[in-house]
């Protein structure tokens, strides 16, 4: 399909960029490890929550090899808040990678950096073009949208002919020059002009030859065929309280949330009563006999993921000290010592008010 307007695009988002209009501490760094960084932690997170860890991590972590070594509770802990911890984990797997097979030397070409775990194609090419300023543009939601409205793409841009053009399309608008300037410029302009609910298209400079503008149809674009759909997951948790102490576990299955802490736990098919919980085969087998006595039942929490709503309720229950966790995963922690665990979001929510 022809596009009409590409120069004019470039020459003039080129000319729009001004760096100090939108300050952010990676902004020109051209160290391939902080670009790295910055870029795995803004990773399915709004710039206002990621700067705050990038500027911990940076300080904290100051080269890779402080990353590499690092105990990866210590580092969970460091990431708790930010979600999406497979990063966390992609993040220490490769630095570990880069210092131990590579010497601590970051990879200078796009398919080395593309082959490192946890790096797709939009972070190698941030990370080619940042740091190293080689010709590769950057895809994120900012540049689909931008595209998508400019140019008026009627492909929904989450199918496979829409992500073929629209990386096409991408490619061929770099200004190979400045590579690095031009990605930092067309990021910066979805995010702060072209913004998906208030675009502010009467002081954009490329309103003139946008389409989606000259349609009057800005929110119709991008188009998208899939709808994300949610599942309902209800885990019930057992607060299992020894005097000043507490159990806890590990998750370890491949399922959201895997190397962080959390209580010991049910998952049930639906919303369940405290009474229907104890008819439950899993809590039999921790339970085998009633030598507990009940403290509390919470309310419902509610934590949104990204294909799933987690709904978890959470029981407080007291035990002897002759409890038996033989053959249990079941770690036990004073109370005091809680918040040095990395919990996900939902526990973290219960622990600020109820325990």
């Amino acid at each position: 399909m022809p596009f009409r307007g590409k120069k004019h695009f470039t020459s003039t988002l080129m000319d729009w960029y001004e760096p100090e209009d939108r300050p952010m501490p990676w902004k020109g760094e051209k160290n391939p490890y902080l670009v790295w960084l910055s870029e795995i932690i803004l990773q399915q997170t709004r710039v206002e929550q990621g700067l705050s860890y990038y500027n911990k991590f940076k300080k904290k972590y100051p080269a890779i090899a402080d990353l590499a070594l690092v105990d990866e509770d210590e580092l969970m802990k460091d990431w708790e808040g930010l979600g999406y911890y497979s990063r966390a984990r992609n993040l220490h797997a490769t630095a570990r990678f880069i210092h131990e097979q590579l010497d601590g030397e970051f990879p200078d070409k796009y398919a080395d950096i593309l082959s490192l775990k946890g790096v797709g194609e939009y972070t190698a090419a941030a990370i080619a073009s940042f740091a190293y300023g080689l010709p590769y543009a950057v895809l994120d939601g900012n540049v689909y949208r931008v595209l998508s409205r400019y140019f008026a793409i009627g492909i929904p841009t989450d199918s496979t002919e829409g992500k073929k053009m629209i990386k096409a399309l991408a490619d061929e608008l770099l200004e190979k020059k400045q590579p690095g300037v031009y990605n930092q410029a067309i990021m910066d302009f979805g995010a702060t002009i072209c913004k998906p609910r208030v675009a502010l298209c009467e002081s954009c400079p490329l309103a003139s030859k946008c389409k989606a503008f000259s349609l009057e149809n800005v929110y119709g674009f991008p188009i998208k065929e899939k709808k994300i759909k949610r599942k309902k997951r209800y885990f019930n948790y057992l607060v299992v309280m020894n005097r000043d102490e507490v159990f806890i576990r590990k998750r370890k299955k491949n399922d959201i949330w895997r190397n962080l802490y959390e209580f010991p736990v049910i998952e049930t098919v639906r919303q369940v009563t405290w009474e229907d919980l104890k008819k439950e085969k899993a809590f039999f087998e921790n339970f085998p006999h009633p030598f507990y006595g009940i403290l509390s039942h919470s309310a419902s929490y509610v934590q949104e993921l990204t294909h799933r709503t987690i709904i978890a309720q959470f029981h407080q229950l007291s035990v002897n000290d002759d409890f038996d966790t033989t053959g249990k995963d079941w770690l036990k922690v004073k109370k005091e010592r809680i918040n040095s665990f990395a919990f996900p979001k939902i526990i973290d929510l219960y622990l600020s008010k109820e325990l």
